[in-house]
């Protein structure tokens, strides 16, 4: 997919930067620049910072709720105005509530279950991009996919990350119910976090079924998003450098 396309309208096919550090703007956390975060916002941990915490969802974990989702999706079902017991639908429940809990399955994972043996030393200081990385992910806010592509770039300082470990990162970020521009996010600060490069260019450029399959229905909107730490936000020729390397 080409970046460098021109948006068509509002927010289709727009260009929305994540917020990073030190802009003035709303935090992943919510916070605001210019008010005093109320306690129960300060409670909230901020969406950069949850690569840091503990799984949220066990494999036992799935078993356990298997029955009560499956519940749910026959009461969804008969609201629907469908019959469960016809013969169609009789294993769909148990096939919906299975495959929920493998489109959400990057709750049972974190990020340093991998990390620690795939951190390679290298005398390396040039640019490592890795492009068209397949991205599925799930709206938060009408349970429909997220489908899309992420572009990653970073500067090591002598420490890199095995290809595929990148890509790891986008599945397990993605593979939770999300919003785009906190995904961009998560996937730029983990890598950050992990190997403290000089930089870090995360571009995700994806179609929401939410968009398409209902409100607006616009079947050609794309939206893109980017979060760029370090020397790619701070230095505008080595953002450019990345910034053309994904497009060609």
């Amino acid at each position: 997919m080409d970046c460098a396309k021109q948006p068509v309208e509002g927010r289709e096919a727009g260009v929305r930067s994540a917020p990073v550090a030190g802009r003035l703007t709303a935090s992943a956390g919510g916070e605001t620049s210019g008010r005093r975060p109320n306690h129960s916002e300060s409670a909230q941990p901020r969406a950069a910072d949850q690569w840091k915490e503990e799984r949220t969802r066990s494999t036992e974990d799935n078993q356990t709720s298997l029955p009560s989702l499956q519940a749910a999706y026959t009461a969804i079902l008969r609201g629907l105005g469908e019959d469960p017991e016809r013969q169609g639908l009789l294993r769909t429940p148990w096939r919906a509530a299975t495959a929920m809990q493998f489109f959400t399955k990057g709750y049972e994972e974190k990020i340093s279950d991998f990390l620690n043996d795939a951190i390679l030393h290298e005398d390396h200081d040039e640019m490592v991009i890795i492009k068209d990385i397949d991205m599925f992910s799930m709206c938060e806010h009408h349970l429909v996919p997220i489908i899309g592509k992420v572009h990653i770039g970073y500067l090591p300082e002598k420490r890199l990350l095995g290809l595929s470990k990148l890509a790891r990162i986008v599945e397990i970020y993605s593979r939770r119910l999300q919003v785009q521009e906190r995904l961009t996010k998560q996937i730029a600060v983990a890598i950050t976090e992990a190997l403290r490069p000089a930089g870090v260019g995360v571009v995700v450029e994806a179609m929401h079924l939410c968009m398409m399959m209902r409100g607006v229905q616009k079947m050609n909107s794309k939206t893109v998003t980017s979060t760029m730490l370090g020397v790619f936000r701070e230095d505008p020729k080595t953002r450019e450098e990345f910034l053309t390397l994904i497009r060609n």
